[in-house]
């Protein structure tokens, strides 16, 4: 297996992106880096600080001078924020809120996609909305997960209750819904299909079924050229 072999995962919200990024990282021993995890590091440090998350300034300058890092095997992955493990913490309803809008600040999209690029060109898997048009636009191979709302929804729920039982599942869809819309309008770097991306459609099938679809894409060729 090449271990410079890059893979992005790209897809809305509830796609199974996590899960199958940290299967295919295990399954061909490559650095899993879930990138939306550094978007919500710098949320909670917005919200940790004295800083607007309107300020679109500040939160950038915050983004670019606060250290992040990403730590562990992929089936326990931390995020460290200033060296503290911040991991439990990401998973909040304002946290999640409020990474969807300091993510939509161009300035901190580029203070990600340099760190994001730095720690993948040894080879990782990536995911998140913007890997295979923008980090990575030549990575060897690039996958946009998605499904209807629907089951993305049911999906992210049970993620939730996981957290909190309180979750309400209206609530997740309409969260979801409203973050998908701001995904795919914001001018800098939206969520969209790479011209060259095998779209895999996981309504109705297991986390296994995806798994295998994505498997025999990724040609031995490819893995170890």
């Amino acid at each position: 297996m090449r271990k410079n072999l890059v893979i992005a995962i790209d897809g809305p919200s509830g796609a199974g992106k996590s899960t199958l990024g940290r299967m295919l990282a295990r399954a061909l021993n490559l650095l899993y880096l879930d990138t939306g995890s550094m978007y919500r590091a710098v949320a909670l440090a917005v919200q940790e600080s004295s800083i607007s998350a309107s300020d679109d300034l500040g939160v950038a300058s915050l983004a670019e001078r606060v250290a992040i890092d990403l730590v562990g095997d992929p089936d326990s992955l931390h995020v460290m924020l200033e060296g503290r493990d911040v991991t439990d913490q990401l998973r909040s309803d304002e946290v999640t809120h409020l990474s969807s809008l300091v993510s939509s600040i161009p300035a901190v999209r580029r203070a990600m996609v340099a760190r994001q690029r730095e720690l993948g060109k040894r080879g990782a898997v990536l995911n998140g909305r913007d890997i295979g048009t923008v980090v990575f636009p030549d990575a060897d191979v690039k996958f946009f997960l998605t499904a209807v709302p629907q089951a993305r929804a049911e999906r992210r729920y049970h993620e939730d209750r996981a957290q909190d039982p309180d979750a309400n599942f209206e609530e997740t869809f309409a969260d979801m819904i409203a973050r998908d819309d701001r995904d795919s309008s914001r001018a800098d770097s939206p969520l969209a299909v790479a011209a060259d991306a095998i779209v895999v459609d996981s309504t109705g099938l297991t986390i296994a079924e995806v798994f295998q679809k994505m498997m025999a894409a990724i040609s031995p060729e490819t893995a170890n050229e």
